[in-house]
């Protein structure tokens, strides 16, 4: 099932980046946590770092964005994410050097591969390369992260019936017969739930991908 074509019209609102620019928006800060802290977390783990330095990571990335979202032009479309990535893999790099530095992991060698791979930067354009390559990872793992996040409200409204009607149709993509049978409701029933689940989760979806 692919989200990413979602085509419902943006609601009024305020940028969620606006408001991240007020410290004391916690509701908006909460919305942003839940969406990029998982991101940030897998992103840091694929390098090869352990849970609590991937955990502590997100933080120290959470703080940089805080301490700079004031001055970040949020006007410039698809350069929010680009930027974070950016934040994320300087402060892995940096935390591979202390982890190399204090030998927590064994075989320094490995450390070494771990940030030679996470720099990536020969000056022949490898580095630029790999900065496209992260952006791309960061951007496929916000959209994945960003439907979890959009279900889970939209489930948190919604009935269990209505719910599993969605999910096991247009997820698991069972048919819409099998699935009315299964849960003793009409065909009809189970469509209407689908279009309207989904419509929400595509608009709430929508919203925060023009963040």
């Amino acid at each position: 099932m692919n989200f990413d074509s979602a085509t419902t019209e943006p609601q009024t609102r305020e940028s969620l980046l606006v408001r991240l620019r007020n410290a004391d928006d916690e509701l908006a800060w909460a919305e942003f946590a839940a969406v990029y802290e998982p991101v940030i977390y897998r992103m840091v783990q694929r390098r090869g770092l352990q849970d609590a330095d991937a955990r502590e990571i997100v933080q120290e990335v959470l703080m940089s964005v805080a301490a700079s979202i004031k001055r970040f032009d949020v006007s410039a479309k698809g350069s929010f994410r680009g930027w974070l990535s950016r934040i994320t893999r300087n402060a892995t790099i940096d935390r591979l050097r202390s982890v190399q530095s204090r030998r927590e992991m064994v075989g320094g060698s490995s450390v070494a591969r771990m940030m030679d791979a996470v720099v990536s930067n020969n000056g022949d354009g490898a580095g630029n390369r790999h900065d496209a390559e992260l952006s791309h990872e960061f951007d496929r793992d916000h959209r994945q992260q960003l439907f979890r996040w959009a279900a889970g409200k939209v489930r948190s409204r919604t009935g269990e019936i209505g719910w599993i009607a969605f999910w096991k149709t247009a997820v698991e993509e069972h048919s819409i017969a099998e699935v009315a049978s299964e849960l003793g409701i009409s065909e009809g029933a189970v469509y209407v739930a689908r279009c309207r689940i989904l419509k929400r989760i595509r608009e709430l979806v929508h919203q925060r991908s023009n963040d």
